[in-house]
Order: C-alpha cells, then sequence, then structure tokens
C-alpha cells in the first residue's frame, strides 16, 4: 500500500482516505458562464469533491500558423483564434464562478496551459494546480506551478515514462497527485492500460496516484478505484451531444451520479485486507459449522463402543 497522503483543501487524498472526485469541466462551458455553474451544480448533485476548470492565454497556447484557420462554430465560421477567445473565460467570469462555488460549497481550480495563465488563477486562491497532459514537457510552466507551494496533480497522458520522470523531477514528489491517463478522445478499451496504476504506485511510492478517464463508459473508471486509484477526475456535461471537442469523453449529470455512487460502494467493498469473520457470517457459521464436530465426535464414540 502506497501510505503518501495529500491535503487539498478539507480533504485528504491518498490510499486509507475516501476517493476524491473531480468534475472536470473544462471547456464544456463554450464560453458561457451560466453554461458552467449549470455544470457546477450538477457535480455538487452528483457528490462530486471538486470542479476543475481550464485556463489559456490564446496567443500563447495556439500556435501562429493556426491562427487563421477557419472552422465550423456555434457562433458562425470563426479563425481559430477567435474560436479560442470565445470560449475562454475572463476575470469577471470567475469571479462568477468562484462565488457560485462559494455558496454551492464545492472546492474548484484549473489546469493552468501556460505561465500568465497560473498568475490569473492564482488571483482565486485554489486549493490546488492541475497540469494537464498536453502540457507535461512545459519545464517552465512546470517550474512556475511549483512556485506556488500548492499541491499539483499531474496527469499523464500522451507521454513516455522519461517525460513523467523528467516532470516529477521538475515539480518535486512534495503535495505531488500523478494520474493515470490516456489522451485519446474518447478513449478505448484497449487504449486505458489501466495497469500503470501498480506501475505508478510502484515508481512513486511519495505520491498518490490517481486516474483520469476519456472513456465512453463508466466500468474502467470504477476498476481503477478498484486497482487503488486515490483519485479520479472525468469530464462532466449536460449532454454528450453539445458541441465541442471533449463532449463525446464525458458524462452527463445523471451518469456521475451513478459513477460516484458506485465509486463510493466500490471503496466500501473494497475492505481493509484483514481476515475477520464479519458480523452476517457468524449465524450462517452456527447453522452450517458448529454442528458437523458434534455429528463427528458422535459418529468416532459409536465406532470405539464397537471396539
Amino acid at each position: 500500500m502506497n501510505l503518501a497522503s495529500v491535503r487539498i483543501g478539507n480533504d485528504w487524498i491518498g490510499d486509507g482516505h475516501p476517493t476524491y472526485v473531480v468534475a472536470e469541466i473544462g471547456i464544456n462551458h463554450n464560453g458561457s458562464v451560466e453554461l458552467a455553474k449549470k455544470l457546477i451544480d450538477g457535480a455538487v448533485e452528483a457528490g462530486c469533491n471538486a470542479v476543475k476548470f481550464q485556463k489559456r492565454t490564446p496567443e500563447l497556447c495556439v500556435p501562429r500558423e493556426q491562427w487563421g484557420i477557419l472552422r465550423e462554430t456555434p457562433w458562425g465560421v470563426l479563425s481559430y483564434m477567435e474560436y479560442r477567445r470565445k470560449t475562454e473565460l475572463g476575470r469577471a467570469e470567475y469571479e462568477e464562478i468562484a462565488r457560485h462555488c462559494e455558496a454551492r460549497q464545492i472546492p474548484w481550480f484549473a489546469s493552468c496551459w501556460d505561465v500568465e495563465s497560473v498568475a490569473f488563477i492564482e488571483r482565486f486562491d485554489p486549493p490546488c494546480h492541475k497540469v494537464a497532459s498536453a502540457c507535461i514537457t512545459d519545464l517552465p510552466l512546470l517550474r512556475r506551478l511549483a512556485a506556488t507551494n500548492k499541491p499539483i496533480i499531474l496527469s499523464t497522458g500522451m507521454s513516455t515514462f522519461d517525460e513523467i520522470e523528467r516532470a516529477v523531477q521538475t515539480l518535486g514528489q512534495r503535495d505531488l497527485l500523478i494520474a493515470h491517463s490516456t489522451s485519446t478522445y474518447p478513449c478505448p478499451a484497449e487504449e486505458l492500460n489501466l495497469r500503470m496504476i501498480h506501475t505508478l504506485k510502484r515508481r512513486f511510492p511519495e505520491c498518490p496516484i490517481g486516474y483520469s478517464g476519456h472513456e465512453p463508459d463508466l466500468v474502467p473508471t470504477w476498476a481503477a478505484v478498484a486497482m487503488g486509484a486515490t483519485f479520479v477526475e472525468r469530464h462532466i456535461t449536460l449532454d454528450r451531444g453539445m458541441w465541442g471537442s471533449d463532449q463525446a469523453a464525458s458524462v452527463d449529470v445523471a451518469g456521475f451520479k451513478h459513477l460516484v455512487a458506485n465509486i463510493r460502494h466500490v471503496a466500501i467493498a473494497l475492505g481493509d485486507g484483514v481476515k475477520r469473520l464479519q458480523p452476517g457470517e457468524i449465524p450462517v457459521r452456527n447453522r452450517l459449522r458448529v454442528a458437523r464436530p458434534e455429528r463427528d465426535d458422535a459418529r468416532r464414540l459409536q465406532a470405539d463402543e464397537r471396539v
């Protein structure tokens, strides 16, 4: 068992603690703060521990050669840069999100995709930060995040093991949580490789290990919890048919309720690994096992008398 634990807000994360469930809103709000608030409400209703957003500075994150590429959007045909700006929430919107999360009593944080975005999100004093899989090789970003001295969740999709180790070395293992992930959207079962959870636990025993899933169903996430994932992140949506690149790999609110309820059920079913008589076994034992030695003793006594 990995005994490492990290505290995020009021919650401890690690083996022996309840599974920490993050609803990844990401960019599924499509630039609408009202939609973001509905997704927050859905996460609260489902029993999640936190919600997470994504924050980018488009001018820094979009390669210049892609700025003018045209694409169909809900706002008509826009250049890729115009689209990215449309889906970014600004300071006023995040202030409204912060107020809404406080009112609903759920923590929120973000995965920052550039150094400027770290400074932006830090204004809101989040309980932790997240490194998106796409950013795991951005060492200046990792160093800026480490400088916040807050817990960091590192996602490991689309990465080699050498890249993971370099990121861990850059961030340091203090208050670091590592999530196994596969960055295929949605992810087929043959690419999930859930046994990486065990591999990461062996390689980084000082860090709680979790799972960030993008599969279209729920079963692999429950399996990840059974395999020892101490935290889970899944994208949340109001409708998987909505416009947006992450919607098809997301879970709707009804599905999230089912997801969280069964995560809690799996955790209870796992127990502590100590063999003991369970309360429900005692009457069965008394009925099926205690009587048998008496019959055996009687048979032996009759045999002795015949001798």
